[in-house]
């Protein structure tokens, strides 16, 4: 059986904000599986969009996340289960 691989940035330049919720939801669910994980969120400058995932999803996962000082444009969201 194939391995599956899911990506380690995504980037949401061009989504309409609930598919873009959407594929968030999804990718981490599917690296979730995998188990640890880094996930680069490129969301560009959209605050209100960040402000969404921040509240409606990351908020309720046990996953450490954070926008770089470095390029405002980004969540990183890392999990390393125990």
């Amino acid at each position: 059986m194939p391995t599956m691989s899911y990506p380690d940035t995504i980037d949401l330049h061009g989504f309409r904000h609930k598919e873009a919720m959407e594929l968030v939801q999804e990718t981490l669910q599917n690296l979730d599986q995998q188990g640890a994980f880094s996930l680069t969120i490129i969301t560009g400058n959209s605050t209100v969009l960040q402000q969404r995932i921040f509240d409606e999803i990351l908020s309720f996962t046990p996953y450490k996340y954070f926008i770089p000082g470095w390029n405002l444009g980004q969540i990183i969201v890392s999990h390393t289960p125990l």
